[in-house]
């Protein structure tokens, strides 16, 4: 059975792009799972939650309950965390040191994100370390991506069917947590699909480089690697992607605006105009 997920932040209303990443997951698989990723609780509303559960089942869909929020399993990434420290360190630097750090280099890599962190904590010795801490600095927690390499080997995962070699390097030491945040994006999304067993990822192609760092903590973790489709991304009419700040093409916007379930899914029809 494959089973896919829908795991939008409840941050904002769902917009046309959400419709099609909802609508392909739903009809990826069997088994259609919910997810709401509420890990930043100073944005998440649940005004907005209500809305992701009007927004699709107007648009037809249903799902399996329950409905998992991330909110709920923090206990879970704190273990992950826990189980990772062997090849996490602590990162002090703020991100105007960071971007100071890499602006002082010519050369400095740059991956998926912008330019990657030059692991100026990574070389900090353990009582200088614990001596930050104890002194109550804030700080991220930052996987070594080296000693991770190390212990994982060579990986694939598999994209629509093709194996694709993994570069656990393309971000670079990636933050795994944050003191006001038990799990990152990257932490949390792997744990999740692996509790609820999700067996295909079905995501915006914007996603992909992730597959890379998050099939890296699955074997970590001793997870299994789901397989992986990501597909177009849905844009406006400047070639951008929507933003849940433009409230014109969100999904109860058009609604008001009359338009119906079945406008929406010709929208995303090779030449289907606008809804």
């Amino acid at each position: 059975m494959i089973v896919t997920r829908f795991a939008p932040s409840p941050t904002g209303y769902l917009h046309v792009g959400h419709a099609f990443a909802a609508l392909t997951a739903a009809r990826s698989g069997e088994r259609f799972l919910l997810r709401l990723e509420d890990l930043d609780q100073g944005r998440t509303r649940e005004d907005f939650v209500a809305a992701i559960f009007e927004d699709l089942a107007w648009l037809g869909l249903s799902w399996d309950e329950p409905v998992l929020r991330q909110s709920h399993r923090f206990e879970a990434y704190r273990a992950a965390l826990a189980r990772l420290a062997p090849m996490t360190y602590p990162c002090f630097c703020t991100r105007k040191e960071i971007a100071e750090e890499v602006a002082r280099s010519a050369e400095a890599p740059h991956g998926p994100d912008g330019p990657i962190y030059p692991g100026t904590c990574r070389q900090l010795s353990n009582d200088e370390r614990e001596a930050r801490i104890g002194r109550g600095e804030s700080y991220a927690v930052r996987l070594n991506v080296a000693e991770a390499a190390s212990v994982t080997g060579p990986l694939t995962f598999f994209e629509h069917g093709h194996e694709h070699r993994v570069d656990p390097f393309l971000f670079g030491d990636v933050v795994l947590a944050r003191k006001d945040m038990p799990a990152s994006y990257h932490l949390a999304v792997v744990l999740d699909d692996a509790f609820q067993d999700v067996s295909l990822v079905t995501r915006g192609e914007d996603l992909l480089a992730a597959a890379h760092i998050q099939r890296v903590l699955q074997a970590l973790l001793g997870l299994p690697a789901p397989a992986y489709a990501h597909h177009r991304l849905i844009l406006g009419s400047d070639g951008r992607k929507f933003s849940k700040r433009d409230r014109s093409i969100t999904l109860r916007s058009l609604r008001e605006k009359g338009v119906t379930p079945s406008g929406i899914a010709a929208y995303f029809e090779p030449g289907g105009g606008a809804c």
